[in-house]
């Protein structure tokens, strides 16, 4: 059986949920919506999806490196907006990071999320090797 790494990014309804941030299955990785929880409780960047997106992508970029990967090797992105108008700040972050790596991406609206100071939330699959 191939070994089952679970990352934790300490959030406060990982036990309530019963998830974890990232899972890594031999090469891959998958990184759950990732939410725009600022360091010490509640939301980031409170009504401004670009600052939310940021942070979304700082909490997955440790949990990549917390799998043993890195940025360059995600593959898929999708990105949920609760207002779609808003797109276009969301892809200026998610360009930052990857306007060379390219991976596929998928931009959709939603109704809304767990908590609504939640602009966004973002996922990402990586494959290392």
């Amino acid at each position: 059986m191939t070994d089952r790494k679970l990352v934790s990014s300490g959030s406060y309804l990982e036990p309530i949920i019963g998830f974890s941030r990232a899972v890594r299955v031999g090469n891959t990785i998958s990184v759950g919506g990732t939410a725009p929880i600022a360091a010490g409780g509640g939301t980031a960047a409170k009504g401004d999806v670009y600052g939310q997106a940021r942070r979304c992508f700082e909490i997955i970029g440790k949990a990549l490196a917390d799998a043993g990967a890195r940025f360059e090797h995600v593959t898929r992105t999708r990105i949920l907006l609760t207002d779609m108008a808003l797109w276009d700040a969301a892809a200026k972050a998610h360009a930052e990071i990857f306007a060379d790596i390219r991976p596929v991406t998928t931009v959709m609206a939603v109704k809304g999320f767990v908590d609504p100071d939640w602009l966004i939330e973002i996922e990402v699959d990586a494959i290392v090797g």
